[in-house]
């Protein structure tokens, strides 16, 4: 195996490489293809370069497919699971046909109805880190939290974690039982848990901080020219980013970053991830294609300069608009 570095995620004890493998574009959601269509060997072999290469740490949730995509990981994963760390979520309900409510279910049944599924189509006895993935607004936090923390206790899963959350719910969880890690879309494009002070309150809890979509969900690595460079029923098109005058906008930002990667010989994708981890957090670039999963790896031997850091941040300065990060529902299931 690679000798890929190691960082602690969290102050709990767990050990992960510096940059993690999101799964979720490997299958469909409730029968769409999300980041264009995907192919169940070449998804396979993309988890087992990872692993090669010391990439071992795999991020899914019962929510993708649903459940079709810990039902892949479980397959590549099959005789070899103890190479690697996993990453499930749980909390948008799914019913007993295996249909998405998308409601939200925090509920202390919910949870254990949810790790017991997701441990059977993983095909373990155990998950590394377990995240609620959204926050049930009719459950208090405490309860969903406490019902994890049994889960801990039975040693079902190794390590709790929660995505989109705000600071007060945060500390309200971590009370509970230590949080390990929260996860919450971060990139050059996204930096709303900077402004929010949510970076700031897991840097004083000593909670990691894990990025998904660090590339903009696919915006900087510059293969995007156009609107109609998605597939029609790619779930991007509804997002406003992608979108009318903001689309255009964010064009000029990349070729801009494009510029400053092309002078360190780099691509713009591993710029935007060094960067990510210049800031101390680990991100979880999705890919389902081997070349690009050795190419976001190898963002993790990339040091940037002061010099180089500061002319990334003049291109797209804290506070640069590029519009929503979901359309007008999805944003009312992040915990601002």
């Amino acid at each position: 195996m690679n000798s890929l570095q190691k960082t602690n995620l969290g102050s709990q004890g767990l050990v992960v490489p510096a940059v993690g493998l999101g799964c979720m574009g490997m299958t469909q959601i409730a029968g769409a293809d999300v980041y264009g269509k995907a192919d169940e060997a070449e998804s396979i072999a993309t988890i087992h370069r990872s692993l090669e290469l010391g990439g071992n740490f795999l991020d899914t949730a019962d929510l993708y497919g649903p459940m079709h995509n810990e039902r892949l990981i479980a397959k590549a994963i099959r005789g070899n699971r103890n190479q690697y760390i996993i990453a499930s979520k749980f909390g948008f309900e799914i019913d007993d046909n295996e249909q998405l409510t998308w409601q939200f279910n925090g509920q202390p049944a919910y949870v254990r109805k949810s790790i017991e599924r997701s441990l059977k189509n993983l095909g373990t006895d155990y998950i590394d880190l377990y995240y609620l993935h959204r926050l049930d607004p009719n459950t208090p936090i405490e309860e969903t939290v406490g019902a994890m923390a049994d889960l801990v206790r039975e040693g079902k899963i190794g390590y709790i974690g929660l995505s989109e959350v705000s600071s007060a719910t945060i500390r309200k969880a971590h009370q509970i039982h230590p949080l390990t890690a929260v996860q919450t879309e971060y990139s050059l494009f996204e930096r709303s848990a900077e402004e929010s002070g949510i970076i700031a309150t897991l840097a004083e809890l000593g909670i990691g901080f894990v990025a998904y979509s660090p590339l903009g969900r696919g915006f900087i690595s510059g293969d995007i020219k156009s609107p109609d460079d998605f597939p029609a029923d790619d779930f991007r098109r509804g997002i406003p980013r992608f979108q009318g005058d903001a689309f255009y906008r964010n064009i000029e930002l990349v070729e801009a970053i494009k510029s400053l990667a092309d002078t360190k010989q780099i691509t713009p994708s591993q710029l935007a991830i060094a960067w990510v981890i210049s800031k101390g957090l680990l991100p979880i670039p999705g890919t389902k294609r081997v070349p690009y999963v050795e190419q976001n790896l190898a963002a993790a031997s990339i040091t940037l300069t002061a010099d180089e850091l500061e002319r990334l941040e003049a291109i797209i300065p804290l506070g640069t608009s590029t519009g929503d990060r979901y359309d007008a529902t999805g944003m009312t299931w992040i915990d601002q």
